[in-house]
């Protein structure tokens, strides 16, 4: 049996990554302006400088025709079911679109909200796709993917929560608006929605909590890591320096941008990284 994989562009997946797992990537779509494309035609860079320019930028899930066409076209290529893994329906529509696509189609999709977002997702997809390209069938996969979703943690570091509160995806930290501007927060993934997890005078200290949390969290585990970064480049690596000397067991590790939808709700100067046991 052939189980197709089909993620949203929030999953942070590389596309030479895509590629080689077969995965079917439905972008979300962004606003710049009166202007709205897919997320794969925006990158990141015009993200933040359309940020800067304090243009108004948002976010919009994909269409659920987008969807819906994205499934007939794995189904025509020869798939017999298709398992379709998303953004936390807590931060988007997509899940709901999705679901809504999939009621059109007499054929099996099996529709999950990750309740997470990023390369937690992503990672998650990847295993879905090595598990189905195994030859394993739609249950298998799915418990793939659960058992992936389950054991991975996503910790961010970002300059300022103004983003995200205009946004509205600023969860339960939304008490720490207005702390002072020298009082960097730690934010993570919890129940679907962004919550706090510390803070720390100074992005320097910042960025030492982000690592030491992490490291505690991968343990003596085999775990896969991520770093994503919005136009941090030069400390996104150095943090991945830290955590690949730190971290035992650590079978692929990958530094790449966040998605441009992540970008939007985050800010210029994020950080987060990514741990998922294999």
């Amino acid at each position: 049996m052939r189980v197709a994989v089909i993620t949203d562009s929030t999953a942070s997946l590389p596309p030479d990554t895509a590629r080689q797992w077969g995965i079917r990537v439905v972008p979300i779509r962004i606003r710049l302006g009166d202007h709205l494309a897919d997320e794969l035609s925006v990158p990141p860079t015009a993200v933040v400088a359309a940020m800067r320019a304090d243009r108004g930028v948002s976010t919009e899930p994909p269409d659920p025709a987008a969807l819906y066409w994205t499934y007939r076209a794995a189904f025509d290529d020869g798939a017999d079911a298709v398992v379709s893994i998303h953004i936390s329906a807590l931060q988007s529509r997509t899940v709901e679109h999705a679901r809504q696509a999939a009621a059109q189609l007499r054929a099996p999709v099996h529709v999950i909200d990750s309740r997470l977002m990023g390369m937690a997702l992503g990672y998650a997809v990847t295993g879905a796709a090595r598990v189905a390209g195994a030859g394993g069938s739609p249950h298998r996969v799915v418990e793939a993917v659960k058992r992936r979703l389950a054991g991975s943690a996503t910790f961010v570091h970002v300059h300022t929560l103004d983003h995200l509160r205009r946004g509205g995806r600023i969860g339960a930290a939304a008490h720490l608006v207005g702390s002072a501007l020298s009082l960097k927060p730690l934010l993570t993934m919890r129940d679907g929605q962004v919550a706090p997890l510390d803070r720390a005078f100074g992005s320097g200290r910042a960025l030492r909590k982000l690592v030491d949390t992490t490291v505690a969290n991968a343990g003596d585990r085999v775990v896969d890591i991520a770093v994503e970064h919005v136009g941090a480049l030069t400390e996104a690596e150095s943090v991945m320096g830290e955590l690949r000397a730190r971290i035992p067991h650590v079978r692929e590790h990958l530094v790449t941008e966040a998605s441009s939808a992540i970008a939007v709700h985050t800010g210029p100067g994020t950080l987060s990284v990514t741990v998922s046991p294999t």
